[in-house]
């Protein structure tokens, strides 16, 4: 009896130990016998058990020769709000949802007699497998709201689960500005694998409407076009670290939105002002000549108006180094506004003279000519009469009059004209000229203080020119009124070439 007790006692431990032991076993890798009657959060937590699923380990698959296949993961984005272009920063804000779906067989359980699908939120993505994709371009990215209700997890009996996030995200977008504002960006969202290469996972767009917009969704000063997507190849090397310290493809993902500017707030916020500017400074031109501060005031206020218009609606643009359409009608609207202050400079310079001024013609040839070089005195008009003594004159402007003789009466009194004076000698006889002039020939007839008439005929080619004698106010007034007409014809020929420009750019 007394040996018997220790047998006892070993039998009873090795029952008791063998029990234990299947009762790990059975802990450590629960059945699915009865799986058609688990609850899901069961039937989850049996079928990602250690012992059946390794969540850091991509799902398997095998083509006919035993060679394992990369696992394909189709892609959708929808997206419902598209902020506009913050150009400053060359970069734009995205709200969508992304959609992943893949198929992992190892979570299949439709075997089980089960064909409901389990949902459930993100505590069911974190036990799942899932591909690491990051957007390649962006600035920052995060999930909207909470993490439990901004990520959704289907899984169905077949093994297909989708995963699909609510997300924002701000994207670099390389703008190019020449044509600003009648521009048109192309921004693209790019999404690459981040873990995986080519050999382990591959990225592909759904068949159909991979790319979805809300048709709620308005953007304020730009215009969608359309939209396009690509599948590409990224290749990664030692030289570039965009995917750590892995080599290989990687694949990728991406969409282009073309967006074009409008243009309604531009036409109205800066280029009618800016012509309305450009108009006022033309008031100048029916300013007389002398008047000197109100014709600087208003030169100078209407530039200052322009510059700080100009600034306004450039200051939120980057600073780059190639001419903007903008800037070339800032330019050309600078120089009308900068061409009335110096034809004010150049008027009042000129009634300031107190010389009269020859022309050979009243035309704009001969008065801008005369004015930048004038001559220091009348020049002498030599004739056939060498013991007489005459003097000419013509009118000058159209309905202006403008005396240019001064003639001694007998009593001793001197008619004056407009600021024009000539001396004749008592002695000499005054004579009045009236000159027609032929094709060929110049017929002059002159009347002394005798009354004797004297006819001269002699071929043209042997007579001397005759000239005209402005004063330097009536050649102001003159470039005032045709600076009139002058400026706004300018005005109009350089909108017809800018906007003609800007159309067939």
């Amino acid at each position: 009896m007394m040996h018997l007790y220790p047998i006892c006692i070993c039998i009873l431990v090795s029952s008791i130990w063998t029990s234990v032991g299947v009762n790990a076993e059975e802990e450590e890798c629960p059945s699915m016998a009865d799986a058609g009657s688990l609850q899901q959060t069961q039937l989850i937590q049996r079928l990602t058990h250690v012992c059946r699923y390794d969540r850091l380990e991509r799902p398997f698959e095998y083509d006919s020769d035993g060679k394992r296949l990369p696992i394909v993961v189709k892609t959708r984005i929808y997206v419902y709000f598209l902020q506009n272009l913050n150009s400053d920063l060359l970069q734009f804000k995205m709200h969508a949802l992304l959609q992943l779906r893949f198929q992992d067989k190892r979570l299949a359980y439709k075997a089980f007699n089960r064909s409901d699908n389990i949902l459930g939120q993100k505590h069911l993505s974190e036990r799942l497998w899932l591909p690491h994709i990051f957007f390649a371009n962006e600035r920052e990215s995060s999930i909207l709201g909470t993490d439990e209700k901004d990520v959704l997890t289907s899984l169905s009996p077949e093994g297909n689960v989708i995963i699909s996030t609510r997300m924002q995200a701000s994207l670099y977008c390389w703008m190019n500005f020449q044509k600003f504002p009648f521009d048109q960006q192309f921004c693209s969202t790019v999404l690459e694998s981040w873990m995986y290469n080519t050999s382990d996972l591959i990225l592909e767009w759904e068949p159909h409407t991979p790319i979805s917009f809300d048709p709620e969704m308005r953007l304020t000063e730009y215009n969608m076009a359309q939209f396009w997507h690509n599948t590409t190849i990224v290749e990664s090397d030692g030289d570039n670290l965009r995917h750590g310290a892995f080599a290989g493809n990687y694949s990728s993902l991406s969409f282009t939105v073309n967006l074009k500017r409008e243009i309604g707030f531009y036409l109205l916020d800066y280029y009618l002002p800016s012509m309305m500017i450009v108009a006022i400074s033309w008031v100048s031109f029916w300013l007389q000549a002398d008047a000197s501060p109100p014709r600087i005031m208003l030169g100078t206020s209407t530039m200052l108006s322009f510059i700080t218009l100009s600034s306004s609606q450039s200051k939120n643009l980057p600073k780059v180094s190639y001419i903007k359409v903008s800037e070339v009608w800032f330019l050309g609207c600078t120089f009308f506004i900068f061409g009335s202050l110096v034809e004010f400079a150049f008027v009042n310079t000129i009634w300031r003279r107190k010389e009269n001024i020859e022309l050979k013609k009243v035309n704009s040839k001969y008065i801008i000519k005369s004015t930048l070089t004038p001559r220091p005195a009348r020049r002498q008009i030599g004739g056939s009469l060498s013991n007489e003594s005459r003097a000419r004159s013509c009118s000058s402007l159209d309905n202006i009059v403008s005396s240019t003789e001064s003639v001694r009466n007998g009593n001793g009194t001197v008619n004056q004209g407009f600021n024009n004076y000539l001396t004749v000698h008592p002695n000499l006889p005054i004579i009045r000229t009236e000159c027609a002039e032929a094709d060929t020939v110049s017929i002059c007839s002159a009347r002394t203080n005798n009354d004797h008439i004297v006819d001269v005929d002699k071929d043209k080619k042997d007579t001397p020119p005759t000239f005209t004698t402005m004063t330097p106010q009536e050649i102001a007034m003159w470039i005032d009124r045709r600076s009139r007409f002058l400026f706004p014809a300018m005005f109009l020929a350089f909108n017809a070439l800018y906007w003609t420009f800007v159309y067939v750019l």
